[in-house]
């Protein structure tokens, strides 16, 4: 594991000036420590703070910013007016940022009834659910005007991807010169079943005998973890995977390098501007959930170096993530925002390292432990 991770971090002082570098918590000691022997009360603690103060916070705002949004795109459709159409937009922002920062939490509740890809489908690699949503604008089928019937529809065309598109895609100049258009009240039936999902999800992590009991209190029993190597494994795995996310999913799916021809149409949200907005949630959530839970007690304080490297990467990343163009294809086309981008693919994967390897390796998951097969 360390020599894997000092190979890495020889490569990052080879590349340009505006990578990171040299770090806090670099592995160079020639005599590891041994892991740390975790308990199970340590383990529940931080599972305890994890949930309590993170996940069930993230969707309770969520639903409110969700909530929030179906009244606003409503108000645009019975009143289309410049202002009303800024609140709409405003409110998509906020909402997206708010989806952003807990959708890092791939587990549990929202990969139940498809609710993850009802709020957010993507990526679209064919433009499937484009076209559906193109296909229903040109039908104008009333039914699919309403909330009621969009749950039994594509989840393609009932998320934040399809809001999106009626709003910002073409043919959304329209929606100021008629009132409750079919576009428009579609798209307001959209928001209110994104909503009415936000709040499914909030209200299940609320039940104090359901899925918040399981991720608290591991044990033989608990149909979630059976004991606090599972729960520990599947919350360090939440950050992993969301490190992986932001990395492959979120800018190496329009932006790969230098080499590789751009395809600014295939980030998410790049109609609306929130392409960056969106990373800066996913970023947020990650730096939130490590720290808030307590990931760093479950360190020997001889070790704890690694989880200031962490928030370290997360930090740097945030911080330059905040400066890009949020016009996705001027910022492919530009050499000093292509040079962002490159920092941003670099030490998102050196998030990832740093977190499987450095963190996983210090609490006791060894080299070989695969977080997408669990072993």
């Amino acid at each position: 594991m360390r020599s894997r991770l000092r190979s890495a971090l020889f490569g990052l002082a080879l590349l340009p000036a505006m990578t990171i570098g040299a770090l806090p918590g670099s592995a160079q000691d020639s005599n590891p420590l041994p892991p740390v022997v975790l308990t199970e009360e340590a383990i529940s603690a931080v599972m305890t703070r994890a949930v309590d103060d993170v996940i069930r916070p993230g969707y309770r705002d969520m639903h409110a910013s969700a909530t929030r949004l179906a009244d606003a795109v409503s108000a645009y459709c019975a009143a289309p007016s410049p202002y009303t159409r800024a609140t709409a937009h405003a409110a998509l922002n906020d909402t997206v940022a708010k989806w952003s920062f807990i959708e890092i939490v791939r587990d549990g509740p929202v990969l139940q009834e498809n609710r993850f890809e009802r709020i957010l489908f993507y990526p679209d690699r064919k433009s499937t659910g484009l076209k559906q949503v193109q296909a229903l604008l040109v039908k104008q089928d009333e039914k699919d005007a309403t909330a009621a019937a969009l749950p039994g529809k594509s989840v393609a065309v009932q998320g934040l991807g399809a809001l999106e598109y009626v709003l910002f895609g073409t043919g959304a100049e329209t929606l100021d010169g008629q009132k409750d258009s079919f576009r428009c009240r579609y798209g307001a039936a959209v928001a209110k079943n994104i909503a009415a999902t936000a709040a499914s999800l909030s209200a299940d992590w609320e039940k104090p005998d359901g899925v918040q009991r399981d991720w608290k209190h591991p044990g033989p029993d608990n149909p979630a973890f059976r004991d606090g190597k599972e729960a520990i494994t599947a919350l360090l795995g939440i950050l992993v995977h969301g490190a992986e996310t932001v990395r492959d999913q979120r800018i190496e799916a329009f932006y790969k390098g230098e080499d590789v021809p751009a395809r600014p149409k295939s980030a998410i949200y790049w109609r609306s501007g929130n392409t960056w907005n969106s990373i800066k949630g996913n970023l947020d959530g990650l730096r939130t959930l490590f720290r808030t839970s307590g990931m760093e007690d479950l360190l020997d304080p001889a070790e704890a170096s690694i989880a200031g490297s962490v928030e370290f990467v997360i930090a740097s990343l945030e911080r330059v993530v905040a400066n890009v163009d949020p016009d996705i294809e001027k910022a492919v086309g530009d050499p000093s925002e292509r040079h962002k981008m490159d920092f941003l693919i670099i030490n998102a994967r050196d998030l990832v390292l740093r977190l499987s390897d450095q963190y996983g390796g210090a609490i006791g998951l060894g080299a070989g432990f695969s977080f997408a097969d669990g072993d």
